[in-house]
């Protein structure tokens, strides 16, 4: 028998949680299965699990077939109904040693319970498993699981369930764990990272946290925090940008629209102006940060001068990094209900974006050219700098090591540099 062949689709939290279950696999002596990690963030997300599913079913002959993940716990009943599936299981449930040891005992393929999916707004505790390592060279740390808001795009709170926090002290001993490893730079991710705390005793911040970590891990030479929602950023956030250098210059905002009336319709929490203001905060409190953000073209009742005011919101807000998704209607969701634009449309309108994050992209990379960085090496001949941009080496560098470098220039995406001289 082999080991367990392993495919995550969608976020980084999907592949922190893809190591703990192989962990998981491992130690319940699970062999000869294919397990699919799905995501729903949009339909074609879902589209992409079947895909796979049958693709590796064809690869794999006569392994079983066990899909979990988001699309899994939110429409179980599609996977449960694939010829090519053996069992379906929740996100809660992919998470708990009695599930791997239960698939990976004698009866399993016998068994009648093809589907394993509880009611996941039930839940009210995190996962229990955490592992030390995630990444090879920077470490990803899961500190908040769920989302208690509902924007009328996102399925994700049905696939996650409610906002849950991992405690200030168990994080603690992880980041502890990890620098003893040998990591050099660890990620706070959650699926609603700034609403960390909202169920812990005393109602602590996601600041508290972060000035916490810094305070009580003093070796640690680098925290860098994943995507954030930016009016959600509380005091002590916006002092730890201001006056720790261990944080790292670079957020990833959930912006999603750049005009009012739009994402009043996404039911979100900010308008234009806020996004604007927090940037602008921000980049008067750290003058080298950088942001990336989420932004979805061709929202339901969009039109162009509405789709115009996103375009305008990488200017206005000097973002660098676009991850851009065209509209996808996800059923269940208050905005697959709405006015639907045509799809020829959605997509002319994702293209101009990318364009327009193609162009802020260059015109970063194009003032770094001169410059000296501090670089995590992530490969022998390939980096990031602290504002988490991409940089080329000619010659073999410390893998896992934090060098100094100078920018020699760049290309399409990336960075080239060489090593400064002590």
């Amino acid at each position: 028998m082999t080991a367990p062949v392993f495919a995550t689709l969608g976020c980084r939290l999907n592949a922190y949680e893809s190591e703990a279950m192989k962990e998981l696999a491992e130690a319940a002596g699970l062999q000869g299965a294919v397990i699919v990690n799905t995501c729903a963030v949009t339909a074609e997300a879902v589209r992409k699990a079947k895909q796979e599913i049958r693709r590796l079913s064809r690869e794999n002959p006569g392994a079983a077939v066990i899909v979990t993940g988001c699309a899994a716990q939110t429409e179980p009943e599609t996977f449960a109904a694939m010829a090519e599936v053996t069992r379906v299981i929740g996100n809660t449930e992919k998470m708990q040693a009695k599930t791997w040891q239960g698939i990976a005992g004698p009866d399993f393929i016998g068994q009648t319970e093809r589907v394993q999916v509880d009611d996941i707004m039930s839940v009210r505790e995190t996962a229990g498993h955490l592992i030390d390592g995630f990444g090879r060279h920077r470490a990803y740390v899961q500190v908040q699981n769920g989302c208690d808001h509902r924007c009328t795009f996102c399925i994700i709170p049905f696939g996650r369930g409610n906002s849950r926090s991992v405690p200030a002290g168990v994080v603690i001993e992880q980041i502890k764990r990890l620098v003893d490893k040998g990591f050099n730079e660890v990620v706070l991710t959650g699926v609603d990272l700034t609403s960390w705390g909202a169920d812990l005793p005393g109602l602590p911040r996601l600041g508290d946290l972060v000035m916490r970590i810094l305070r009580l891990v003093p070796d640690l030479p680098r925290l860098r925090i994943s995507s954030i929602d930016s009016i959600e950023a509380d005091d002590n956030l916006m002092l730890a940008i201001a006056t720790e250098s261990r944080l790292m210059p670079h957020l990833h905002l959930s912006l999603q629209a750049g005009d009012d009336m739009i994402l009043k319709r996404m039911k979100r929490r900010h308008l234009r102006d806020d996004a604007i203001r927090f940037c602008e905060d921000a980049r008067r409190l750290r003058p080298d940060m950088v942001f990336g953000a989420d932004i979805i073209a061709g929202f339901p009742t969009e039109t162009e001068a509405m789709f115009h005011n996103s375009l305008k919101l990488v200017d206005d807000c000097g973002l660098t990094f676009l991850h851009v998704f065209p509209f996808s209607p996800r059923k269940g969701t208050p905005a697959a209900r709405m006015p639907q634009l045509k799809g020829p449309e959605i997509k002319t309108r994702a293209a101009q974006l990318r364009a327009k994050g193609e162009a802020a992209l260059t015109q970063h990379l194009s003032a770094q050219t001169g410059q000296t960085h501090r670089i995590l090496m992530e490969g022998p001949r390939m980096g990031r700098t602290e504002q988490f941009t991409e940089v080329d080496f000619a010659q073999d560098q410390p893998e896992g090591q934090i060098i100094t470098a100078c920018i020699e220039g760049f290309g399409a995406t990336r960075l080239t540099a060489r090593p400064a001289l002590v």
